[in-house]
């Protein structure tokens, strides 16, 4: 890909992972139709891509909850740690506004605002692949440095999915 073809939000989310001093391989796979697909793309297991989602506690007041590939947000093990009776997750758009970034390409990494991270108690002591900005972009990183750099709080608050 030449840098003419790099997109606004990728070259955000790179610019960021260097910034913020985390050693990420950038892989740029194209579009892929599966989660079993982007895997073997990226060389990792299902469970080891990172799916950024966008969760609002009130009006204005956004995180990012990082869940494995393998497991979805335990809603009332995320409220229970929040501390909130209501979460919800926004539309595209209204997602889009919040953090710089289209659905399927957000990250933390880079968003406009920098939203506090809570990382699924899964996730620490692997290799992990998170979205660089882009549909088809993603960065392997060691999932310890990527927390720290985030400043990201850990817990328990996903399920396996099924």
């Amino acid at each position: 890909m030449s840098a003419a073809q790099v997109s606004d939000g990728e070259e955000r989310a790179v610019a960021a992972y260097r910034a913020l001093g985390v050693q990420a391989q950038i892989t740029r796979h194209g579009r892929v139709g599966s989660l079993e697909e982007a895997a073997r793309a990226r060389g990792v297991e299902p469970r080891d891509i990172i799916k950024t989602l966008v969760v609002r506690r009130g009006e204005g007041d956004y995180l990012f909850v990082l869940v494995p590939g393998d497991r979805e947000i335990s809603w009332p093990r995320l409220r229970t740690h929040l501390g909130v009776n209501r979460l919800s997750m926004p539309d595209a758009e209204t997602a889009r506004e919040a953090t710089g970034y289209e659905r399927g390409t957000i990250t933390p990494f880079g968003s406009t605002t920098a939203w506090p991270v809570i990382a699924d108690a899964t996730i620490p002591g692997r290799r992990v692949s998170l979205g660089a900005g882009a549909h088809g972009v993603a960065a392997t990183v060691d999932s310890d440095e990527a927390l720290s750099a985030l400043g990201a709080e850990v817990a328990d608050v996903t399920d396996p999915i099924g």
